[in-house]
């Protein structure tokens, strides 16, 4: 593996700041040892299989020695640095890929007046689209400061989570008659599929197994074809429809009397059809305008359709099926909300999203959602970006995503704010990328307004979604990062600042 050797301005700055903190989710500190290259390992793979993170190699725990006194460097058992590199790229199954490492030029720990040179060696782990394991070793997990092996039960949880396993690809037993509708009709017509009975063609295109002598559909296939695939999956505690609400107001207020404008509807059938029905409701809504709560003024809602379009199919397409929940398709006065079941795939977050593109959760679905007569718009990843690319087109607040992990059916959120965004953010946000977090004396230089413009600028921000603080910050110091709820690992000094004092003081 590669060793990046970082500038020697910011080595000092990252020693400095790293002999300061202490162990987290997402940050491990050791001495180099003959017995460090299992744990290390271990290390990595919890890493990669959590939230990543960064593992410093070279720097005692806190517990055992403070401020300088920690930096002991990698110099002190090169042997064992050179046989963690060589496992790093063997015993992973599969090998993990968001590897980087960076080595740091240090003054270590018997200070400068003895003149000791050497360096730590950090080891960022991305957080993997995968599940991995060590070779022989176990599958680890990532707590609070620590690693643990994981059961059987939460490898294979994290495997659909992840979107190794899809629940859309596994056999269940619902009779093929009821598959035999107007959809599937459809479909055999645009497939070519001439020959052989349902059981047959389902078997050749990987719609159906064999199960104990029985043919039987995959999940993929009743959502597809049944003319009532909630209905009918409902007895594995799954759902499969979509409900549209809309909203008087900017929140759902709760109580008794929920602050409805109109009843809600449930849209069912096969999963083309809901698509088609679900995005022609909402964008009938749309287009009728929504009076503005107290005001008797409508607003008009002007989104792209396209991207209307495509958040529905986003939801539909990657769903989590195992999940006992409806998608909800939410319209408030100045925003549309698409929630759906399940947390992204593999190692998407929202704040990657925009550069990553969404990846399919549920390949057989997207597959075969695409030989139907009338196919949904599914961009074949390229989706998202497609998204993004229209909203700022249209002057529009990008999509905003969020994961809704604290709750008990976890989901993702993409919000579509109907607000022009002013030019400041552009540039706001192409810090945000590449710094990773923005404080208010940032705004007012890059974005050459003052102090009290750049802090309406920053509330607002937040009060729409925007921005989220960083924790354990004053309000002296405040900084803001982009919403990265469920795992985002960010840059290594978002990584390094994680509950911290600012380094750039």
């Amino acid at each position: 593996m590669q060793i990046h050797d970082e500038p020697t301005s910011t080595a000092a700055a990252l020693t400095k700041m790293l002999i300061g903190l202490g162990e987290t989710r997402q940050r491990e500190f050791k001495r180099v040892s003959g017995k460090m290259v299992g744990k290390a390992l271990e290390t990595v793979c919890a890493l990669a299989n959590t939230d990543g993170g960064v593992l410093v190699l070279g720097v005692a725990d806190p517990k055992d020695f403070k401020g300088p006194a920690r930096l002991f460097g990698v110099d002190e058992n090169p042997e064992a640095v050179d046989e963690l590199l060589r496992k790093l790229g063997t015993e992973f199954q599969p090998a993990i890929e968001t590897i980087q490492l960076r080595r740091l030029a240090c003054t270590l720990h018997n200070g400068p007046a003895h003149g000791t040179q050497g360096h730590l060696l950090l080891v960022q782990v991305g957080r993997s689209r995968a599940v991995h394991s060590i070779v022989n070793g176990g599958t680890y997990m990532r707590l609070d400061a620590g690693n643990r092996q994981m059961t059987a039960a939460e490898v294979t949880e994290l495997s659909y989570r992840r979107g190794v396993r899809s629940a859309a690809s596994e056999p269940v037993p619902v009779s093929l008659d009821r598959l035999q509708s107007d959809a599937w009709r459809r479909y055999v017509s645009t497939r070519g599929l001439k020959s052989g009975d349902m059981a047959d063609q389902l078997l050749r295109i990987g719609l159906a197994d064999e199960v104990g002598g029985v043919v039987q559909p995959k999940r993929a296939a009743v959502l597809l074809f049944a003319d009532e695939p909630g209905s009918l999956l409902a007895a594995h505690d799954t759902r499969a429809d979509i409900r549209v609400m809309v909203y008087d107001g900017k929140a759902v207020v709760p109580g008794a009397t929920p602050n409805l404008r109109k009843q809600p509807k449930t849209v069912r059938g096969p999963l083309v059809d809901q698509i088609h029905v679900a995005v022609a409701l909402v964008l009938d809504e749309l287009a009728q305008g929504l009076t503005l709560s107290g005001s008797g003024f409508k607003t008009r809602h002007v989104y792209p359709e396209r991207v209307v379009k495509e958040a529905i199919v986003n939801a539909v397409v990657h769903r989590d099926y195992r999940l006992n929940r409806d998608i909800f398709i939410r319209i408030f006065d100045d925003r549309v909300e698409v929630e759906s079941p399940g947390v992204f795939p593999g190692g998407i977050t929202p704040a990657t999203i925009a550069r990553s593109g969404s990846r399919a959760r549920n390949p057989l679905i997207a597959q075969n959602l695409r030989e139907f007569p009338v196919a949904p718009n599914i961009d074949a990843g390229e989706g998202v970006r497609m998204m993004f690319a229209e909203m700022a087109q249209a002057k529009l607040y990008p999509p905003q995503y969020r994961q809704n992990t604290d709750v008990a059916v976890e989901s993702v959120t993409v919000t579509l704010l109907n607000l022009m965004r002013p030019s400041a953010w552009d540039e706001v946000s192409d810090w945000l990328d590449r710094h990773g977090a923005i404080a208010n004396a940032d705004v007012v230089r890059i974005a050459k307004i003052d102090t009290l413009k750049a802090s309406k600028l920053l509330a607002a921000w937040r009060e729409q979604g925007l921005l989220v603080p960083l924790p354990g910050r004053g309000k002296r110091n405040m900084a803001y990062v982009k919403p990265a709820q469920g795992g985002e690992t960010g840059s290594l000094l978002s990584v390094l600042e994680e509950n911290d004092a600012d380094p750039r003081n």
